[in-house]
This record gives structure tokens, C-alpha cells and sequence, in this order.
């Protein structure tokens, strides 16, 4: 399994013969911008989305994405049927507490405290609860990709039922949890043998770098991913 950062929340999980794009916000991410890697590249191959929520920075360029791949998309329900006015007809809505099963891996809906919606005509559109997602490769380890979330007492039972080895956890404070609250996430909750921090340094409002995630989170193994390039599990 490969999985590689694309900046903010969204990445490239290669699994078996299934590429994942999960929350691909490309267009305006200028972590991703700045990489040097393209669009064309991210999406390369893609045959499957799965998005946490609807705000603009999570879907990103999904719809764009999905007419140069025909790559099914997954989310909770009110947000599938909005991108289907999009656009979209390859799709598999859920909601939390459910599995979907997309052959190499699946992918289950589980809780997250934020909101969900987007802008219409300057009116905010309601798209859904808000979800983390457990995603479980069958040639690699289980991933918990927490979307953008405060801390939850729930998270335990996340980690009773999934096991999750490798964590996605948003640290950039403000929207989502701040370096402190996602460090105790981490060793309250979990057991980890990964831990990637993400939602960082995309806008100026959020914390720029990881550092003091990293200072937070002694004792954990906290990789610091780069855009594009590919780590191995």
C-alpha cells in the first residue's frame, strides 16, 4: 500500500489495484501548488473519492475529478446527492456506522464534531454529519483519516472496533483540533504505529508548520509527510 499527502486534509491511497483520493482539495491548496506535483498526477489512475464532509476545502475538486476519471464517489448522504446535481453518478452514500465495500478495501462512517456545508448564492447549504473515516486495505494496514474534528470520547470506540495503525489527525488548530487536543487524541485513544499530522499550513489562520504537534506528541512516531512523495506500508 502507498499512501502520499497531497497537502491540507487530502491524500492518495494505492491499494491492490484501487486508487483512493480522499478529501481532494488541489485547485487553491498552495501546499499542494507548491510541491511541483499536478493535478493530473494526483488524480492519475484515481478509482474511488471519499470525502469527510462538504466544506469547500475537503471536496475540493472532486466533481472535476470524477469527470476525467469516472472514479466512484463516496460520502454521507446529503452530500452525495448534492454532487449528483453536480454532476455525479457513480456514487455510494452512507452515513456513520456503515461499511462500504469497494473491493481492495472498504470504508466505514464514523463521528466527527465539526459542521458540513457550502455556499450557495451566499446562503450556507447543510450537507450532512461531518465524518471521520476508517479506511481498511486488504494488503495494508487500517488507516483512520479523522477529517476535521474536535476531540471525541467516542474516538475510543473507534479504536476498539477498527485498530486504526496509521492516524491522519488535523492539528491546525481553529476549525479542527490545536497541537495539544490531537496529541491527547493520539495517546489517549489509540495505539498508533503511525501518526500523520495534516490540516496545517494551508491558510494563514491555522497553524503553520507541525512543531508544536511534534513537541505534543513525544514518545509517538509522528511522520511529517511531503507532498507527493509516497510513503510504503
Amino acid at each position: 500500500m502507498k499512501l502520499t499527502w497531497l497537502g491540507h486534509s487530502a491524500f492518495r491511497i494505492e491499494t491492490g489495484s484501487s486508487v483512493l483520493l480522499v478529501d481532494p482539495f488541489l485547485t487553491g491548496n498552495g501546499v499542494f501548488e507548491e510541491s511541483g506535483m499536478t493535478i493530473e498526477q494526483a488524480r492519475d489512475g484515481a478509482t474511488h473519492i471519499a470525502l469527510t464532509h462538504g466544506h469547500d476545502d475537503h471536496v475540493g475538486d472532486t466533481v472535476d475529478i470524477y469527470k476525467h476519471t469516472n472514479a466512484t464517489v463516496i460520502g454521507v448522504f446529503e452530500l452525495i446527492m448534492y454532487l449528483a446535481g453536480k454532476g455525479v453518478e457513480k456514487m455510494e452514500p452512507g452515513n456513520p456506522g456503515g461499511t462500504i465495500d469497494c473491493g481492495d478495501f472498504d470504508v466505514s462512517f464514523v463521528q466527527a464534531f465539526h459542521s458540513s456545508s457550502t455556499m450557495v448564492d451566499g446562503v450556507p447549504v447543510y450537507l450532512g454529519n461531518p465524518c471521520g473515516l476508517v479506511i481498511r486495505p486488504k494488503d495494508g494496514p487500517t488507516i483512520y483519516h479523522m477529517g476535521d474534528t474536535e476531540i471525541l470520547s467516542e474516538m475510543a470506540l473507534v479504536n476498539e472496533i477498527f485498530e486504526p495503525k496509521i492516524g491522519l489527525v488535523p492539528i491546525g488548530d481553529r476549525f479542527t483540533m490545536g497541537a495539544r487536543t490531537a496529541a491527547m487524541a493520539c495517546e489517549k485513544y489509540f495505539k498508533f504505529d503511525t501518526v500523520i499530522p495534516i490540516h496545517y499550513g494551508t491558510f494563514p489562520i491555522i497553524d503553520q508548520t507541525p512543531d508544536k504537534f511534534i513537541a505534543e506528541a513525544k514518545g509517538q512516531n509522528v511522520v511529517v509527510a511531503k507532498v507527493g512523495e509516497a510513503i510504503e506500508f
